[in-house]
């Protein structure tokens, strides 16, 4: 029997000793980049899937880490998943490509952009260079401390641009910050704004150097901040206001009000209580609330509109008349929009704003109850006045299963002379079913751009 057991260890060592000496920690991954074909612009958010069902998600530089050492040195199926890209389907439906990755080795994937928006990248959240910080590359890229971001405001104030996110993901904890995130930034640069973007946010920070709430207003559950706006006070001086709501549960408002900027204490406080649930009186209809824009109106008054995405109320363009309910006016928004495959779109969530280069309104919104997905289809329109009539929409973006909400217009970084429109908007599986939520990506903003000359978007002119 030991004579035996000596023969059996021997051709054990032996089958061993045949094994390729690589382990996962000694082989270098494969170096994958996913590019937009025509541009070479690398494309975040592209998910590869091998037919064992492993996930790779490209980050902001498209790069894509693969270290399966099983799949080393042998060609490889990978599904190919994207908002907007992909490739052409082969005979059996299946959409993806055939490589084979080899450690060290750098392969370039090209997918087609099948939407009108092109996806910039991601401007919050961690991880943003992940897969290429493993490749030594964009080492220089500082972590906020931020994990996820829902719902963005964002104005110009005293030379730079404020921002301001709802509830924010931290490492430590979900959520963890209740009361509003905060970050400063320079107005960003054409060149910064073209693949792989890397915006640089200054967040709000507490003594210890960690992201804080900018809005700790008293009350039970989070501060939520919507209708921030730059308006001038007394002196000219530049005062920031937002409509505020204290919330119950996931989406129960029980106090709403207004709110300022304090440049001292750095925190947005209290300016007046609007409306309180315990009063038994309905929530006001016109609020400061959604999106802010201003507008010249035909006999030359400035006002300022409030809406999410078409105005639902005015007032004259003054810290003054902003602060005073007995000077805003109620409005009725459009409810609904034909759109160009010829059916009746319902706008839910989105922006408008004045396009020097158009000449006209515009409007970026996501769609209620649309398809493939009930909040993920995002569509454009335009229109001579701001309160309409809004004409044909077209879409520009669609996702699967996926929710892309409370979308932001950033007017003023197109280039003068530029057809160009930035958007971004929150990216969540919230309110889906999806069973597997995109890592690093979900519950964070992304930026995407409109080319305005498109021939697709006549439709909408």
């Amino acid at each position: 029997m030991r004579t035996f057991q000596r023969f059996a260890i021997y051709l054990i060592l032996l089958a061993m000793a045949q094994l390729p000496l690589w382990s996962a920690d000694t082989v270098a991954p494969c170096r994958i980049v996913v590019v937009e074909k025509g541009t070479g612009w690398p494309v975040p958010l592209v998910e590869l899937r091998t037919t064992g069902q492993v996930r790779y998600i490209s980050d902001n530089a498209g790069v894509v880490a693969f270290d399966q050492v099983e799949l080393m040195g042998q060609e490889v199926w990978l599904e190919i998943r994207s908002p907007g890209y992909g490739v052409a389907k082969d005979s059996f439906g299946n959409c993806g490509v055939r490589i084979t990755p080899e450690p060290g080795r750098t392969l370039t994937i090209e997918i087609e952009r099948q939407m009108l928006a092109k996806r910039i990248g991601r401007l919050t959240g961690g991880g943003l260079f992940a897969e290429s910080q493993r490749f030594g590359e964009h080492l220089d890229w500082r972590e906020s401390g931020i994990i996820g971001s829902d719902s963005v405001q964002c104005v110009p104030y005293g030379g730079k641009l404020l921002w301001l996110w709802g509830d924010s993901n931290i490492p430590g904890y979900p959520l963890g910050i209740f009361n509003s995130s905060g970050a400063r930034s320079p107005q960003p640069s054409a060149e910064q704004l073209i693949p792989p973007l890397q915006l640089p946010l200054d967040y709000f920070c507490s003594a210890q150097g960690k992201p804080r709430g900018i809005a700790p207003l008293s009350g039970d559950g989070p501060t939520w901040i919507f209708g921030m706006f730059t308006l001038r006070a007394a002196a000219g001086k530049e005062r920031v206001g937002g409509c505020y709501s204290k919330i119950k549960g996931m989406l129960d408002v029980y106090e709403t009000g207004l709110v300022v900027w304090d440049d001292v204490k750095q925190i947005f406080i209290r300016e007046r209580v609007l409306w309180e649930k315990s009063s038994g009186k309905p929530l006001p209809k016109a609020l400061p609330t959604g999106q802010a824009s201003p507008w010249r109106d035909a006999t030359g008054k400035e006002w300022v509109l409030f809406g999410n995405p078409f105005p639902t109320m005015r007032c004259p363009a003054s810290f003054a008349a902003w602060s005073d309910p007995g000077q805003w006016q109620e409005l009725t928004p459009q409810s609904e929009l034909k759109g160009a495959d010829g059916t009746t779109v319902t706008p839910h969530t989105g922006a408008i704003g004045w396009h020097p280069g158009r000449k006209r309104w515009i409007t970026v919104f996501m769609q209620r109850g649309g398809k493939p997905s009930h909040l993920g289809e995002i569509w454009y329109a335009e229109a001579d006045e701001p309160t309409g009539p809004w004409g044909t929409a077209v879409k520009i973006l669609s996702h699967e299963n996926y929710t892309f909400y409370n979308i932001r217009l950033h007017l003023d970084w197109t280039p003068s002379g530029k057809p160009w429109l930035y958007f971004e908007g929150t990216y969540t599986a919230l309110f889906t079913d999806n069973p597997a939520p995109t890592p690093r990506y979900d519950y964070n903003q992304i930026l995407y751009r409109l080319d305005l000359d498109d021939p697709a978007l006549r439709p909408a002119q």
